[in-house]
This record gives structure tokens, C-alpha cells and sequence, in this order.
């Protein structure tokens, strides 16, 4: 129980409390991306996060339906139908916990600093580029933007929640600043009688209690190969989209994680989701945010999170529904300016001329197309920069000569495949005396195209009649070689070396 008992409830509680009350739009405008009834969007954002709060590896981070996973399912859910989308989003569940179990999710910490910085900075612009939807007017077949009077009262109550967010932290940090705004705002435009969009005007959001359900399809192969390649891509950019969220909140809060946890929790979510007809989610970077700066670090933020959100669909719709959502807009907002890493611009300059391309290319694919296409590009970009510049950075030194008979180099770098082409002109076996030692003390060889490069020296030093032998080899340099069987020989340690 100790996981569970806050040691500041009332932080927890009223956070959780914002944070649900944030949920319901972002919950439905997901429903509409992906082509089911709101509801379905409700209910996933319910269960995901019920289960993920009491199971799952970061304690005050908010997950539910999400507008990575909307975008991935919108185009089963239109060809297929709602009930494959159940199924696709069970066998996804079913994926996470394998990489659960697997531990995949350490190698998170193989996306390097100018990744997670693009992937925050782009995540902040998509948040903010999904508020401007609310600035719109819906007709039969259009939307079009607000103007006049409506357009100002939208701007003026948008501003106004901004504020109290901004200033009430100076006198008082025992409400949630989100929290107040949106109560004071919420009464200002009920009992001033002020004409605005609501959370009404959206859809209703009146509903009971989720209702367990099989997915109403054909147990065949046929099946299989509809939503394999959907339940793979959901599964791979929900647990992409959270574990960068929880690292992300790992070092707001100075706390730590667990990776394969998180990845159990959010796969256990989403099997429950499926089979309650839900539409599968994950972490949410704009909830979480809001949940850790209104004061919410405990598992009992995202607990009231989920039940506040059940109440608001069983019991309080009348309420919640007469929400503005300018307020809403406000908040998300103020997430924005919370999320955008504004030090980047600082740094960019001072970042080399990769880094800064890396950082630049992950934020606007963010935005033009998903995060994990982003996050893993980004990754292949910093890998390919880095072998290139490993590439470049070997080099051999002749350090000693015996009359005129053995010559010692002494090699420095990584022999991998990357840097065989140079390392194969760095010696010359015709002007080179009948023995030659080379020295590998600095050098590390990691793969079979570097052992292939060292055998294939040798093997134009014997065809000159001289040999070539290999000194001061690491342990993991010894054991490729001896895998691959190779057949060079091994002198002694030089004490020269």
C-alpha cells in the first residue's frame, strides 16, 4: 500500500482532478480522429488510466487515448470497422507486455539529447496546432475560422485563464493554478451570461459504465493479417510516446522510473481497453505535464484522474459540458510553454552542425508526420553520424623498428565496418620489413567486417612471404577472432608497448 498512500493527497487529488477534467476534450477530439463514437474515447482514456496508475512504472504520469494512436487506427476503424479496431488494440496490449517481459524498454536510453529535445519541441507545437481546431466553427461541410465578437470572447477568456495560471502560483500554491482558472472562467461565463463554445458543443459525454465486450470478429488468418501490421505500429509508437514521456518526467522530478514496468502496465491497459471496446492509448506529454506542475508525483493523481473522469460521464456530463473551452485551450496552452524546450534556441549554435540538424529534422517530422517516425529517424540520424565520425578517427603509428627486421605499429581507433576502407591503406606489406607487429592496445575490433579486414591484411602480408602478428588484443577482440576461427597468429606482449 505504501505505492499508493500520496504523501501530499491533496496535491494529488486536486491535480487529478484538473487533469480529468483536461482529458474530456482531448479524449473526444481523438474519438473524431479515429472515426468512433466518443464514448469509445472516454472509456479508453477511463481504463488506461485506471490500470496504468495502479500497475504501471511511473507513478504521475497521465496515459489514456491519444492522438498518436487516433491517426495509426483511422484508417481500420474506415475499412474495417470499430470491432476490428478492438481486436487490433488487444493484440496490441498483448505485444507491449512480450516487450514488458523482454525489457525492450532500456533501450530508451539509446535516443540521444538531441532527439528527446526535437521530440519535446515538436510534441509542443502539435499540442499547440491541435488547440487552433477550437478556434473554428463546424457548418455541414466546412469549418470555418471565428471572427467577430465570438472570436474575441474565445481570445479574451484564452488570455484570461493564462493569466491566473501564470500569476495565482505568487500568492498561493495550494490550488493548482490550471485547476483555478478553469473554475473561475467555467462561473465567469455561466454566470455572466457570456456566449462561447463548450465542452457541449462538442459532443455529449453522457454515458454508464464501460461494458466488457468480446470483439465481434472471425478467429482466422485473415484476421490476423488485417490488424497484425496495426497492432504492431500502435504498440511500437505507444511505448515509443511513453517512455520518452516518462524520461521526460524522470528529470522534472528527479525521481526515476521503470522502463519494463511502464511497458507491462500499458500493455495490461490496453488488452483491458480492447476488450471493453476501447480505442488503446498511451502516455500523454500535455496531462502529465499538467498533473507534475499542479503538484501531482503520486500514483493517486492519476487514480482520481480516472475515477473524476467516470463520474463526469455517468453522473456529471450536465456539468462538464458547460465547460468553456477556452479555459481548456488556456491550459493546454500553458502546457505548451511549459513543454517547449526554449533553452534550444540557445543552444543551437553551440551544438555541432549534426546535433542541431538532428534536433531540427525530429521536431518538424513531429509535426508533419508522427512521433515515432520522428524518434526513430532521429536515432538513425545520430547513429549514421556517429559511425561516420568513428570512421574517421583511426590511425596507425609506427612506434618501433629492429634492425630492419620487425616493425612495430601501434593501431588507434574502432575497426567495424564503417572504417575498413581506411584501415586497409594504412599499412603497406610490400615496403614493410618480413615481420610486422601490430599493436591494438587502443584499438577495439566489434564485428565480423573488422576481423574480415584484419585477416584480409594478414593474408596480403603472407602473400609478400612476411607475417603479421597481433599484440595487446582486448578480451572481446581475442574472442571474435576465436569464433570466427581465424587463423592469425598471436605473439606475446611487447614490453616495448
Amino acid at each position: 500500500m505504501k505505492n499508493y498512500l500520496s504523501l501530499n493527497p491533496r496535491a494529488d487529488i486536486l491535480s487529478g482532478l484538473t487533469v480529468a477534467l483536461a482529458l474530456v476534450p482531448e479524449a473526444v477530439a481523438f474519438s473524431f480522429v479515429a472515426g468512433v463514437s466518443p464514448l469509445v474515447g472516454l472509456y479508453s482514456a477511463f481504463i488506461i488510466c485506471l490500470i496504468t496508475s495502479l500497475v504501471g512504472g511511473r507513478p504521475g504520469m497521465i496515459s489514456a487515448a491519444t492522438g498518436a494512436i487516433a491517426v495509426v487506427i483511422a484508417a481500420l476503424v474506415h475499412t474495417h470497422g470499430p470491432e476490428y479496431l478492438f481486436a487490433a488494440v488487444v493484440l496490441m496490449g498483448l505485444l507491449q507486455l512480450i516487450a514488458g517481459a523482454l525489457n525492450l524498454g532500456k533501450f530508451i536510453s539509446l535516443v540521444p539529447t538531441p532527439v528527446m529535445l526535437g521530440f519535446v519541441n515538436g510534441l509542443a507545437i502539435v499540442i499547440f496546432l491541435a488547440q487552433l481546431e477550437h478556434f473554428q466553427v463546424k457548418a455541414a461541410h466546412a469549418a470555418t475560422w471565428m471572427n467577430g465578437p465570438a472570436l474575441y470572447v474565445m481570445l479574451g477568456l484564452v488570455f484570461a485563464t493564462m493569466l491566473i495560471m501564470h500569476f495565482l502560483p505568487r500568492f498561493t500554491a495550494k490550488v493548482p493554478a490550471a485547476l483555478a482558472a478553469i473554475v473561475v472562467i467555467s462561473l465567469t461565463v455561466i454566470f455572466g451570461g457570456l456566449h462561447t463554445k463548450t465542452v457541449g458543443d462538442i459532443a455529449n459525454i453522457a454515458g454508464g459504465l464501460p461494458v466488457f465486450h468480446l470483439p465481434q470478429v472471425p478467429l482466422n488468418l485473415e484476421t490476423w493479417k488485417i490488424i497484425f501490421p496495426y497492432s504492431l505500429i500502435m504498440a511500437g509508437v505507444g511505448l515509443i510516446e511513453t517512455l520518452l514521456t516518462l524520461t521526460l518526467i524522470d528529470e522534472m522530478t528527479g525521481t526515476k522510473g521503470q522502463n519494463a514496468r511502464e511497458c507491462l502496465g500499458q500493455g495490461f491497459a490496453n488488452v483491458v481497453t480492447g476488450f471493453f471496446g476501447g480505442m488503446g492509448g498511451c502516455a500523454m506529454i500535455g496531462q502529465s505535464m499538467i498533473n507534475v506542475n499542479s503538484g501531482g508525483r503520486g500514483r493517486l493523481s492519476g487514480l482520481v484522474a480516472a475515477i473524476a473522469l467516470l463520474i463526469f460521464i455517468v453522473a456529471g456530463s450536465d456539468l462538464i459540458q458547460q465547460i468553456p473551452i477556452a479555459a481548456l485551450v488556456g491550459v493546454m496552452f500553458m502546457v505548451v510553454i511549459a513543454t517547449f524546450e526554449w533553452e534550444s534556441f540557445r543552444l543551437l549554435p553551440r551544438m555541432p552542425k549534426s546535433d542541431a540538424f538532428i534536433l531540427v529534422s525530429v521536431t518538424l517530422i513531429t509535426v508533419f508526420t508522427n512521433l515515432a517516425t520522428a524518434v526513430l529517424l532521429g536515432v538513425l540520424l545520430a547513429a549514421l553520424t556517429y559511425v561516420w565520425k568513428s570512421s574517421e578517427h583511426i590511425y596507425c603509428e609506427a612506434v618501433q623498428e629492429v634492425l630492419g627486421e620487425t616493425r612495430m605499429y601501434r593501431l588507434h581507433g574502432q575497426l567495424f565496418f564503417g572504417s575498413v576502407s581506411k584501415f586497409k591503406t594504412l599499412l603497406n606489406p610490400a615496403t614493410d620489413p618480413n615481420m610486422v607487429v601490430l599493436n591494438l592496445e587502443h584499438a577495439r575490433i566489434w564485428d565480423h567486417s573488422g576481423m574480415e579486414a584484419v585477416e584480409w591484411l594478414a593474408e596480403r602480408y603472407r602473400d609478400q612471404g612476411k607475417t603479421l602478428l597481433l599484440s595487446h588484443m582486448s578480451p572481446e577482440c581475442q574472442a571474435i577472432l576465436a569464433k570466427a576461427g581465424c587463423s592469425i597468429e598471436q605473439s606475446t606482449p611487447l614490453a616495448v608497448c
